[in-house]
């Protein structure tokens, strides 16, 4: 059963945006901490941004300052604004819970930075 969707993601050049958004079930959303990960080709995958559901944010230096964290409880969403990207933001990104205790990963959705 499909309980994550991200969508968003594409080809962008260095210092562009995108916003990634996340669909969850409407009780998986209401219930947990929701945190944005990303994998890049050989490497470990890692949490970038995560909201609890008292809209209470945080984010890893590497993208501090620039991506922003928010959520939707009508759409049940979650979404993932990208700004000033660079080179090293290309990785596939995904959404689950924070921490990833029993939820099964989903596609993810790609994101390229290149000129």
């Amino acid at each position: 059963q499909v309980q994550l969707v991200e969508s968003g993601g594409g080809l962008v050049q260095p210092g562009g945006s995108l916003r990634l958004s996340c669909a969850a079930s409407r009780t998986i959303f209401r219930s947990y901490t929701m945190g944005w990960y990303r994998q890049a080709p050989g490497k470990e995958r890692d949490l970038v941004a995560r909201i609890n559901t008292l809209s209470e944010t945080n984010y890893a230096d590497s993208v501090k300052g620039r991506f922003t964290i928010s959520r939707d409880n009508g759409k049940n969403t979650v979404y993932l604004q990208m700004s000033s990207l660079k080179l090293e933001d290309t990785a596939v990104y995904y959404c689950n819970t924070a921490p990833r205790d029993f939820l099964s990963w989903g596609q993810g959705t790609q994101v390229t930075v290149s000129s």
